[in-house]
């Protein structure tokens, strides 16, 4: 799997991508991320990604040129962008908006099966819509909010996404059993040592007796009835 990110803030990715299980993942070649400045794209010698909406209103909107070439130099073989009948099947360009399909677990499990995602991490107020129209794939939103800009969702989908790659998590039959049949996440407590927490004053917080019991198929049952299915 091939994660691409299209931003005018790369350094916003560096240290998060350099530590802990992505780090591992990228190490064994299970997944590969790549993010690349949507500067690197432009003309001119300012290079310029950004200019005032049509129409007027407050704030500058991102241009379709550069993001136009940087989507058309990452896709491989040459570009087909206005062709999209002809794309390869397991490629998905995806921009990030508010107006989007609100990101969730399905939506995660349905990506995890491509070869590449190109994310386009929008800025300002916004992006030219005919990068929505013409240029990506799926339209995504992280919830009914509105965030300064798609790099913290790019972040989110990669990390998401990539937990259900085999080889980036430790014990992926594990996550496998978490898994429903509707391609859904069951999410339940858990609980460490010790076995009971004791503090001042009239503090005694104790684990399950169920979860101590070594009683496998009992386990199972109160994790699904405490559980939580995430969709």
């Amino acid at each position: 799997m091939k994660f691409d990110i299209i931003t005018i803030f790369p350094e916003i990715f560096d240290f998060y991508f350099k530590h802990s299980i992505i780090k591992k993942a990228q190490e064994k070649g299970v997944i590969k991320i790549q993010v690349h400045n949507l500067r690197d794209f432009t003309g001119d010698r300012h290079k310029t990604v950004d200019d005032k909406p049509f129409g007027g209103g407050r704030g500058m909107v991102l241009k379709l040129e550069p993001i136009f070439k940087a989507v058309s130099s990452l896709k491989n073989p040459k570009s087909q962008i206005l062709n999209p009948k002809k794309l390869k099947k397991k490629m998905k360009v995806i921009l990030f908006t508010p107006r989007g399909k609100k990101f969730n677990q399905k939506m995660a499990t349905r990506l995890a099966k491509l070869d590449q995602i190109i994310l386009i991490s929008g800025r300002y107020e916004g992006v030219d819509e005919r990068v929505a129209k013409h240029l990506c794939d799926e339209k995504i939103s992280m919830g009914d909010y509105v965030l300064m800009g798609g790099d913290l969702p790019a972040l989110t989908l990669i990390e998401t996404v990539a937990r259900l790659i085999p080889g980036v998590i430790g014990k992926s039959e594990l996550l496998k059993e978490r898994i429903t049949k509707q391609k859904g996440f069951i999410e339940y407590p858990q609980y460490t040592r010790p076995e009971v927490f004791e503090s001042k004053p009239k503090v005694k917080w104790r684990v399950p007796k169920i979860l101590l019991s070594g009683n496998h198929k009992k386990i199972e049952e109160w994790r699904k009835k405490q559980g939580k299915i995430i969709e």
